[in-house]
Parts: structure tokens; sequence; C-alpha cells
């Protein structure tokens, strides 16, 4: 089955869909939030097909979520590092996570997430930049951004 392609979508979602949105993509990036650089790693973690794997890792250098690194010459063998703009996936994982945990999962979550700083399990919780505030969907209103045009996806109006 041939995958829809959101290239000509001016939708921040649609394009991060097109690095991040094909099958085992956030499975790597998760191992990679959780430590794991090495292929061999991935694969057995996984469970991925080896080429399936090498072409997700390709894809993520390409657009700059990961870096490749190597560690051993002969053979040439690679470290993946997650960059800045893999790091910054953290909240989308911990959403979806957090999803998972209550719709998908029965019984209790596999992993939590400790703040060491105080020493409790956390959760992500949306708050506005500005005011700190809390904020849900109902909250909020979506407007049109600077970069919209005529391909941007508008909010249907409330009723």
């Amino acid at each position: 089955m041939r995958r829809a392609r959101f290239t000509d979508m001016n939708c921040s979602v649609a394009q991060t869909l097109e690095i991040v949105g094909e099958w085992w993509t956030l499975l790597i990036i998760r191992d990679a939030l959780f430590g794991v650089t090495r292929f061999d790693d991935f694969s057995t973690r996984l469970g991925i097909a080896r080429n399936v794997l090498t072409q997700r890792l390709d894809t993520l250098v390409e657009h700059g979520v990961l870096i490749r690194e190597p560690y051993q010459d002969k053979p040439v063998r690679y470290d993946y590092r997650l960059t800045e703009k893999g790091r910054d996936l953290w909240t989308v994982l911990a959403a979806l996570r957090q999803w998972g945990d209550k719709w998908a999962i029965d019984g209790s979550p596999p992993v939590v997430t400790e703040h060491p700083g105080c020493g409790h399990v956390m959760t992500v919780e949306p708050v506005c930049s500005e005011c700190g505030t809390r904020v849900t969907r109902s909250d909020l209103r979506v407007l049109r951004g600077p970069g919209a045009d005529d391909r941007s996806p508008l909010p249907v109006p409330r009723h």
C-alpha cells in the first residue's frame, strides 16, 4: 500500500508526519530518548528488519533528527545520537505515552516518568507559555499564523 505524501500541505502536523510518521520511526526515537545509540541495539530491542531500520535511521539523519557518529573503523560502525531537533520530540512521545496509558493499555502503565528534582512520578501537562495556566483544548482558539496561505488547514468555526 502506497503512503500519501504531505509535501504540498502547508501544515506543521503534516510536515512533521513526513519526517516521523513512518511505521517504526517513533519507536526508534523513543529508544534513542532512552539512551539507545547502536544499530544492533535498536534492531534487538525493536525486532525490526535490518533494511527497514536502515531506511528509518537514514531518514532521521537526513532530516537532522539524529546524527551518525563513527565509533569503530573496521568495519565502520556508527552511534546514532539525537540532535536538539530530535530531543525536542520528547514532549510528543510523552503525550503519546500518556494517551496510550489511558486509552490503549489494559492495566497499569508499563513506563512512568519521575522528576528527580522532587522525586515524584509526573505527567506532562499543557500550560500557557506566557502565563503558566494549565490549558485544555476548550481553553484555546486556533488562529491563522504568520505562515498561513491558501494551502493551510483552518479551523472550522464553532457553533
